[in-house]
């Protein structure tokens, strides 16, 4: 076949797309690591332990920020997880189909709305209400700091983790069910002895994927974590992530140190999504095998 077959005009040109975006990655990765350079050799590993940020003096830890993103990315996993699960095994088993299509036409509309709506949200609604929970514990009634923070992530992580369970379930072959069905299994043994063990890894990746949804993200968390850089004492308490200190910082590092700390905690994060995300596609092979 030659160049004017249009067969092979589309292979190439899907081809060079999927290598440009190759391109496209390993560039954004060579600009973080350029970057970063000079604070790759003032601090080196120092930098990833190091609990002081204090662009004054020019010193600069990343271990704040890390703990801080982890805290409240994996919060929200936790926080999420019975929702998406119960609304995945809802939609994929119990609901009829139109009832079906709505709810997940409605689940599917809140991953469209932009952070800083989810942002504003959290400041009118969901600041007062953790500050009256910090009230009646006892503890410093911020109402900002890492729970406000975990629970916009997981309102904004279960539209993705939903949507991916209820097509790993939809997944499951029907002569698997029906075949529990004609030994007796009731609907909700079969969701559980069979649906859910022959979707576990899909399920798994769904959530890892949500779980790098989390880690990026910006606007929201920026709003509502505090901005306090420094290191978490307590669940309760201000802090800052990765995403939320560059936010914060980048239009203001006049300092090329300063600059250069930033965009390696940009190399950071963008590695730690990146082997998430790499983590999530091996358990979806995994599954495709199986």
């Amino acid at each position: 076949m030659g160049w004017g077959d249009p067969d092979r005009i589309f292979y190439r040109l899907c081809w060079g797309l999927s290598l440009g975006m190759v391109f496209l990655v390993l560039g954004i990765g060579i600009t973080l690591f350029w970057g970063s350079l000079p604070s790759l050799k003032a601090f080196g590993w120092h930098f990833l332990v190091g609990r002081i940020w204090d662009p004054v003096n020019e010193k600069f830890g990343a271990l704040p920020f890390l703990v801080g993103t982890l805290i409240t990315s994996f919060g929200a996993l936790i926080l999420t997880l019975p929702f998406a699960l119960s609304s995945g095994i809802f939609l994929a088993e119990y609901a009829p189909p139109r009832v079906a299509d709505a709810l997940s036409t409605v689940i599917d509309l809140l991953a469209g709305i932009p952070s800083v709506i989810y942002g504003l949200w959290a400041l009118f609604y969901l600041v007062p209400l953790v500050r009256w929970v910090e009230m009646k514990l006892g503890v410093i009634p911020f109402g900002l700091g890492l729970p406000t923070a975990s629970l916009v992530l997981a309102v904004m992580i279960l539209p993705y983790a939903a949507s991916i369970i209820r097509e790993v379930l939809r997944m499951v072959p029907h002569e698997l069910k029906e075949a529990a069905y004609g030994l007796g299994a009731t609907r909700w043994e079969v969701i559980r002895g069979v649906s859910i063990p022959y979707g576990l890894s899909g399920i798994v990746a769904g959530l890892l994927l949500s779980l790098g949804r989390a880690l990026g993200e910006t606007m929201a968390v920026t709003m509502v974590i505090g901005n306090r850089s420094e290191m978490p004492r307590s669940p309760w308490d201000l802090a800052n992530t990765m995403a939320s200190v560059i936010a914060n910082e980048f239009t203001e590092a006049s300092r090329d140190i300063h600059l250069s700390a930033l965009i390696e905690i940009g190399l950071l994060l963008f590695l730690i999504t990146l082997a998430v995300n790499i983590l999530a596609r091996i358990i979806i092979l995994r599954l495709q095998v199986r």
